[in-house]
């Protein structure tokens, strides 16, 4: 993984969404996939194409926002943002994995990929960005966590009959 503290951080924009297609690829095909997985452990029904089309839909956000972001000059922001969603992400992944004694799809890249990317983004950016920024910023990553696990654990529905 790059080393963030010795170069700008937007330099290594783009490792989002390049880690993202990883983990994406990784919950689609590793132990049966992430679908199969929600099916077996939480009776969930999420289908691998509803998968893979949420996933692609978030994939394209992400990178929508990080060409918005870099245009308009809010590009650590987004970071500080992103590197929230990744880091929880990672850390969901293997505290269930630990929790539960298994492997579960995703945990790989989680942990490989997902925690040092987030956890150094976010220790880079504190210090460039101003505490309310940063703070906001690591609010809105969470809230969109929150989101993509109830997503998940919704099947992909958006609540409505």
């Amino acid at each position: 993984m790059a080393d963030v503290t010795s170069a700008n951080p937007v330099t290594f924009i783009w490792l989002f969404p390049a880690v993202y297609l990883l983990h994406i690829a990784e919950e689609h095909w590793g132990g049966g996939g992430f679908s199969a997985y929600l099916a077996r452990t939480r009776g969930v029904e999420l289908s691998p194409l509803k998968f893979l089309v949420m996933n692609a839909v978030g994939w394209s956000l992400m990178t929508a926002g990080l060409l918005l972001a870099l245009r308009l000059k809010f590009a650590e922001w987004m970071m500080v943002c992103l590197a929230t969603v990744v880091f929880i992400n990672g850390l969901a992944h293997t505290i269930n994995a630990v929790l539960r004694a298994e492997y579960n799809p995703g945990l790989v890249t989680g942990l490989l990929l997902f925690i040092p990317l987030g956890a150094s983004v976010l220790a880079r950016l504190k210090g460039r960005m101003r505490g309310h920024r940063y703070f906001g910023a690591l609010m809105v990553g969470a809230f969109i966590h929150v989101v993509i696990f109830w997503l998940a654990l919704s099947g992909g529905k958006l609540g409505l009959k």
